[in-house]
């Protein structure tokens, strides 16, 4: 099945979700994991710059939500990549990991009016307590933005700059722990556009009441079906390259909107997004080279281009491709 084009309208808030290889417990969580996601997330918001504003995350054991605003694609794209490339790495060494770590391409989904920016804010804050794990997002023994979000703590983390630890070893220079390339990154949570009125306190209130109000709904559920949570210390007793027994994914929505309308217009402008990409592609296949892709639009690649025929007589099978015209 073929993947759905990435298509992010300006200063749309978007949910991004990345699963791991085979959902293994390669994010689960522990002191140095969590400082490492964090340095890797706060590093991530100071490459990019303020091209993305992050809302909201919860990273779990087998899989991470993101609650973003990006500039355009791109800038997502950048920052992802540079989460998942960097996360793979340090996690991979850390966990004697030596697959790949990620199951497939993030998923992207465009939130599209202002009540669903709150609905899948309550979502992203709620993860730990609806698989049944914690009694409370503040209990979640992992990266969440549940406590930073309620009561303003600050979230830091360590970034290890191998690029800088690389070139010292190769000029004899580097000694002792490493401590001189561990860098101390911040990571910033910014309110909800449909929040950004209020003040920092208020939004405080407001976002303690919604973790206030998913641990009473998971006391209830946990009384209706008997159960209790797992609890910290056999979530941490798990091992990274182990896998749940059993995981459940539902088909993913085109766009997260509450009303009809929200999400009419959306697909219509997805759909003319694709239609004019697919033609942009389609003439790109049959050479025409002066081709405009739709705006904030990953363009298809190239064709190949064939080289000459071998001259008579050249054993060793290289030719000389065509220069190219103009």
């Amino acid at each position: 099945m073929a993947r759905k084009l990435r298509f992010v309208p300006a200063g749309a808030v978007v949910e991004i979700t990345v699963r791991t290889i085979q959902s293994r417990f390669l994010l689960r969580p522990s002191e140095q994991v969590n400082d490492t996601i964090l340095g890797v997330l706060g590093r991530a918001q100071a490459v990019c710059n303020g091209a993305v504003t992050l809302h909201a995350f919860a990273f779990l054991s087998n899989h991470y939500h993101l609650l973003v605003t990006p500039k355009n694609a791109e800038a997502l794209a950048r920052f992802v990549g540079h989460i998942n490339s960097n996360l793979a790495r340090e996690l991979g060494a850390l966990h004697d990991w030596r697959e790949k770590l990620w199951g497939r391409r993030y998923q992207g989904i465009v939130v599209a009016d202002e009540a669903s920016q709150i609905t899948r804010l309550r979502y992203i804050l709620a993860h730990g307590c609806k698989e049944g794990l914690v009694a409370s997002p503040l209990d979640w023994p992992g990266v969440h933005c549940a406590a930073a979000l309620a009561t303003g703590r600050p979230l830091t983390g360590t970034w290890f700059d191998r690029t800088a630890a690389y070139e010292a070893g190769r000029r004899g220079e580097r000694g002792g722990d490493g401590s001189e390339f561990r860098v101390e990154y911040a990571v910033t949570l910014t309110p909800l556009p449909c929040r950004a009125g209020m003040s920092r306190e208020a939004y405080r209130e407001f976002c303690a009441s919604l973790v206030d109000d998913i641990e009473r709904e998971t006391a209830l559920a946990n009384v209706k079906l008997g159960q209790h949570p797992m609890g910290r210390k056999s979530i941490l007793h798990q091992h990274p390259h182990d896998r749940p027994t059993c995981s459940k994914r539902g088909a993913a929505p085109l766009v997260h909107a509450v009303t009809r309308a929200a999400r009419a217009r959306f697909r219509a402008a997805y759909h003319l997004f694709v239609e004019r990409y697919r033609k942009a592609a389609e003439s790109l296949r049959r050479g025409f080279r002066d081709v405009t892709f739709p705006e904030g639009a990953f363009p298809a690649p190239a064709p190949f281009v064939g080289c000459a025929a071998a001259a008579p007589g050249r054993a060793n099978g290289f030719v000389e491709c065509a220069a190219p015209s103009g």
